[in-house]
């Protein structure tokens, strides 16, 4: 039964001509599905509106041929053989009563335009923003601007055709033409689309009455903005041009949408950025307008989002990661359940796989994406095909908890065992770390789950050998043993250990992780991991008052983190913490007082002193008991065995819940016999 606490938040909202059935509201954000992904796209979206979400909204949807994000394969809109298969998308979300929003987009000098071998279009002639491609934007003339608000009103129009309730107008995130009008460092012209504010403001008030006249008397009309630059000085902020857009636009659109620019701070990670982080920037534009306003801030507690909403800072509450993590957030806060929400990380696994152009995924909803692929659902599973069945979890890490919910959901009788004296694996030592914390909502949120479920029992400071699992009887083992960091050095640049490893002052994570932590002095932290691993160990060192310098043979420091969006915080932090950075260098040799390094691209050779040397070069996967159990199946005494997680092989925390849900849904569902082959 629903808290009254919560009321407000199924409260509806009017939008224009149209009304939601609550404060709801799935903004519009990459999938990496588009088009070609169409049975995806539309499970996906299908899943928030089934979870109660009031609005659901599709991804920025490009107006033309020259707004092209490829290779992301953005949604398409500019003919009409795209009404038909939106418009699948659309009956999918209204099935469940949701509205459906288009984020209707024009991407400006940010889009390079290259599937169809278009020019790129900016106010001014320049290079795109996000894109190395060798062609610049051309500058927009007369003519293409009148084309492109033609463009933006065929678009509605198709959008309309297709049933959309909600019809955006997007200048945000530094991906759209018309941002680049408003920002005096990208609209240099002097005639009257530049110069003065007034003239920078021009197109975007044209357009959003464009669309209104076209639309407006069937669909709200609503604008994301970016009322604050904060990847650069600019003269969008929200005390200066970002305030006086709202101000000069209040009651054009028919919904305000409002963020922060760029995507590395609108959705900015939990390691560098609190939850409701964008309220100091958005706060004041219900103060300006008298038009409902929707904004994020990867908000996962009803209280906070009844706080937003009691303290005039938004209308309804916005998510993109927060309804990747839970579709059915708002049901179960519906039905008295939060304690069942899988509150989003703020990991940002979802926007490495858009940026690396593969189907979205999700650390703590491994269905995410899956819905139509794999046939997967938030929250239902199939029934067990034996609920007397037993199946032996051992590792309680994430991909073991993922396994034993997953199975235990079904109806198996499950019971799972970890060695240590805490739940988590390895974010029992991790969550600890600086910037770390909120990931542990992964093992916290699978942990309360298994703990109410009277077909699980959990064992903690149980080692198991392979006699015991043996003599524990269970219909199938899954082992999810996990993995430790390497001592040695081998990684992505070496496949043989580096000389001097075996010093005593040479260290791996394993020590960092355990609050081993070297007398302060020279410490130098050496990256082949390239994602978080390394970047964490230095911030702990420096904070413990090590003088720290951060190698890596990459380019970037941490280079997975610029599909994280996390590169450029990950950097300013080091700085900040005075922690020297040297990149394209390997180490090659280790002596008691210095580490000597070789520059990749020209092999020029020099040594700094290091009193202590921290290698993050890779895990190797803890499978003894899994390799012991194998021979043990082989001689009939087990019935199955499989290893899921860091002990299959070493990966992302998604990749693991991941191998934990597949596990889990697989078993009972295919031959013994295909259960029982190794791996």
């Amino acid at each position: 039964m629903r808290d009254p606490r919560y009321d407000i938040l199924f409260e509806p909202v009017q939008i224009g001509p149209v009304r939601t059935k609550n404060r709801f509201y799935v903004v519009p954000h990459a999938t990496a599905m588009g088009m070609p992904a169409l049975d995806e796209m539309i499970a996906f979206r299908k899943a928030r509106a089934e979870g109660g979400w009031g609005v659901v909204c599709l991804e920025e949807t490009m107006i033309h041929e020259t707004s092209d994000h490829a290779p992301l394969p953005d949604p398409r809109i500019y003919n009409d053989k795209y009404i038909e298969p939106l418009s699948r998308v659309v009956a999918a979300v209204k099935e469940h009563g949701a509205l459906a929003g288009v984020e209707l987009a024009h991407a400006g000098a940010s889009g390079p335009a290259i599937y169809h071998r278009e020019h790129p279009l900016s106010p001014t002639a320049k290079f795109p923003h996000y894109f190395i491609n060798p062609i610049s934007a051309r500058t927009i003339d007369r003519q293409d601007i009148l084309d492109f608000r033609r463009w933006y009103r065929d678009a509605a129009l198709r959008a309309r055709e297709a049933g959309f309730d909600i019809v955006y107008v997007y200048c945000a995130h530094n991906l759209s033409l018309l941002q680049d009008f408003l920002d005096t460092k990208t609209n240099k012209r002097t005639d009257e689309y530049g110069g003065v504010f007034e003239n920078r403001v021009r197109l975007l008030r044209e357009t959003l009455s464009d669309v209104k006249d076209a639309v407006g008397d069937r669909c709200a009309v609503a604008v994301r903005f970016a009322v604050e630059e904060r990847r650069r000085h600019s003269n969008i902020t929200a005390l200066e041009d970002g305030r006086r857009v709202v101000e000069a636009l209040a009651d054009v659109p028919d919904l305000w949408d409002v963020n922060v620019s760029d995507w590395a701070w609108d959705s900015g990670s939990s390691r560098f950025f609190d939850e409701g982080q964008q309220e100091p920037f958005i706060n004041f534009v219900k103060q300006v307008t008298s038009k409902p306003v929707v904004g994020v801030g990867r908000f996962t507690s009803p209280d906070a989002m009844v706080s937003q909403i009691k303290r005039g800072v938004l209308d309804l509450i916005g998510a993109a990661r927060p309804s990747i993590a839970d579709p059915f957030l708002p049901n179960k806060i519906d039905a008295g359940r939060q304690d069942d929400i899988r509150e989003c990380i703020g990991c940002n696994a979802c926007t490495a796989e858009v940026m690396t152009y593969s189907r979205i995924r999700c650390t703590q909803n491994p269905s995410a994406g899956e819905e139509h692929v794999s046939g997967w659902h938030p929250e239902e599973v199939p029934a067990a095909h034996d609920p007397n069945a037993s199946i032996l979890v051992i590792g309680g890490g994430p991909a073991g908890l993922e396994a034993a919910h997953t199975l235990a959901k079904r109806g198996y009788q499950v019971s799972i065992a970890d060695a240590g004296d805490e739940w988590g694996g390895r974010l029992v030592r991790e969550r600890r770390m600086p910037r770390l914390s909120a990931w542990g909502r992964v093992v916290d949120y699978r942990v309360g789950q298994l703990q109410t479920m009277p077909n699980v029992n959990m064992y903690l400071g149980s080692f198991l050998g392979a006699d015991d699992v043996a003599g524990f009887e269970a219909d199938h083992v899954i082992v999810a043993t996990g993995a430790k960091w390497r001592k040695e050095g081998v990684g992505r640049h070496h496949d043989e250990p580096i000389p001097g490893h075996d010093l005593p002052h040479v260290l791996s994570p394993e020590e960092i992780l355990s609050d081993q932590l070297p007398k302060a002095g020279n410490v130098v932290v050496y990256d082949e991991d390239y994602y978080y691993m390394a970047a964490a160990v230095a911030d702990r060192l420096a904070r413990a008052g090590c003088k720290v310098t951060y190698v890596t043979t990459a380019s970037d420091p941490c280079p997975w983190t610029h599909n994280t969006l996390e590169l450029v915080h990950v950097v300013n932090s080091m700085n900040e913490a005075g922690i020297d950075i040297v990149v394209g260098s390997s180490i090659t040799s280790i002596t008691e007082s210095s580490v000597a390094l070789s520059r990749l691209i020209d092999g020029k050779e020099t040594q700094i002193p290091a009193d202590t040397v921290v290698l993050v070069t890779g895990q190797a996967s803890q499978d003894d008991l899994y390799h012991e159990l194998v021979s043990k199946r082989e001689a009939g005494l087990i019935r199955s065995v499989e290893r899921i997680g860091d002990c299959l092989g070493a990966g992302q925390i998604a990749q693991a819940t991941y191998d934990g849900r597949k596990a889990g849904m697989r078993f009972g569902t295919v031959p013994a016999r295909l259960e029982a082959v190794e791996g």
